[in-house]
């Protein structure tokens, strides 16, 4: 039998779960997570390798149309190119709802015959039974190639969504080694872990202008020192983060240090603190120096 491998993209509206859906997949953490919207910024790769089929899945920003600014135009960028250079697509909305913003994802999706349409929190709907005038109304306005109800916070009807998948990948090699579980360096990971930690602490709180710099990196056998710097917009948005007594950012820096000592590991010694610059996700210098694409 042929193996298959191929990239798939996991395009939607903010929060419907693509972050959740593809470290479900893959059965790591590598999309950040969170009840704040737009939390994924970058396109991300996550790896799963069966036996007969390599799935690479990019991880995308949910597309933006409520909101502009250089930011978010950037990060609809980021979908629109990684729709064209792949094999297969995962629409990912949530089942039993559509709104505009899910409408607006369909002129950017491929051929519908390279098209999933994948209903997500499918442990959400208490009578299955609405769901079947719902895909139908999705079909006629998208002939999609397959239509799968998943949960991906309960991992249900996940090897269903990948048997559908693998039939739409092309026949060639791995495109990554057997064992990979993604492209991104285990600093840009961390970073990540780093700004989900802010998020689901202090989102409600704070603007939306946050990010995070991995500043200094020094790792042996005995463990890992890290240094990182988060930045704000204002000076205002300082105090919010660091919390009474710096409170926020103690536990900022415990859970992230638990986490990525998870993924090194090895033990880790985590120093983090806040530096202001002033409207850096509106300056196309500082999106660039902050590794934005």
């Amino acid at each position: 039998m042929s193996f298959r491998s191929g990239f798939v993209a996991v395009v939607g509206r903010p929060n419907v779960g693509k972050s959740t859906l593809v470290n479900a997949l893959i059965g790591s953490k590598i999309s950040i997570v969170s009840r704040k919207a737009q939390t994924t910024r970058h396109r991300i790769h996550g790896v799963l390798t069966r036996e007969q089929e390599q799935f690479v899945f990019v991880d995308t920003p949910g597309f933006q149309s409520r909101h502009g600014g250089r930011l978010n135009r950037l990060m609809n960028r980021v979908v629109t190119q990684s729709l064209a250079d792949v094999d297969v697509a995962l629409h990912v909305v949530e089942a039993g709802r559509w709104n505009q913003q899910d409408a607006q994802i369909l002129p950017l999706l491929p051929d519908p015959s390279r098209t999933i349409l994948v209903l997500n929190k499918l442990d959400s709907v208490k009578d299955k039974t609405v769901l079947y005038p719902y895909v139908a109304e999705r079909m006629k306005q998208f002939s999609y190639a397959a239509v799968v109800p998943v949960s991906a916070l309960r991992h249900d009807r996940l090897d269903a969504l990948l048997d559908e998948i693998a039939v739409l990948l092309p026949q060639q090699e791995a495109l990554f080694e057997h064992d990979a579980l993604t492209d991104r360096s285990v600093r840009f990971l961390a970073a990540e872990i780093l700004r989900e930690k802010i998020f689901r602490l202090v989102g409600d709180e704070l603007p939306y202008g946050t990010t995070v710099i991995i500043e200094q990196w020094e790792e042996n056998n005995e463990g890992a020192r890290i240094s990182a710097c988060v930045v704000v917009e204002r000076e205002s948005h300082k105090p919010i983060m660091l919390g009474a007594k710096g409170s926020h950012m103690k536990r900022i820096a415990s859970e992230a240090r638990q986490d990525i000592q998870q993924l090194l590991d090895k033990p880790v010694f985590l120093e983090v603190y806040v530096k202001v610059d002033k409207g850096w996700s509106e300056h196309e210098g500082s999106l660039r120096e902050f590794g934005y694409e």
